[in-house]
């Protein structure tokens, strides 16, 4: 398949959102089957029920935020 380099930029620029709508879809899912889910909020990780309840785990760091288009690697003993 040949593209150009606009066409593959443009769908490029849509895995961020691809990416949030399949971690929606598969969160509710699993939900859904009866099953928990484990999530940041507010700094501590939480498992979160079907029946809406949600339980702290414990707290954990702030994460690392990354500025759209740093480019990275990552390499063991890098």
């Amino acid at each position: 398949m040949n593209h150009s380099d606009a066409t593959l930029d443009f769908l490029e620029e849509q895995i961020p959102t691809l990416a949030q709508s399949a971690v929606t879809v598969a969160y509710w899912e699993a939900l859904s089957a009866g099953l928990s889910v484990l999530q940041v909020e507010d700094g501590h990780l939480v498992e979160a029920f079907p029946d809406g309840s949600r339980r702290i785990i414990k707290k954990v760091e702030r994460g690392v935020k990354i500025p759209k288009g740093t480019e990275f690697s990552l390499r063991e003993g890098a």
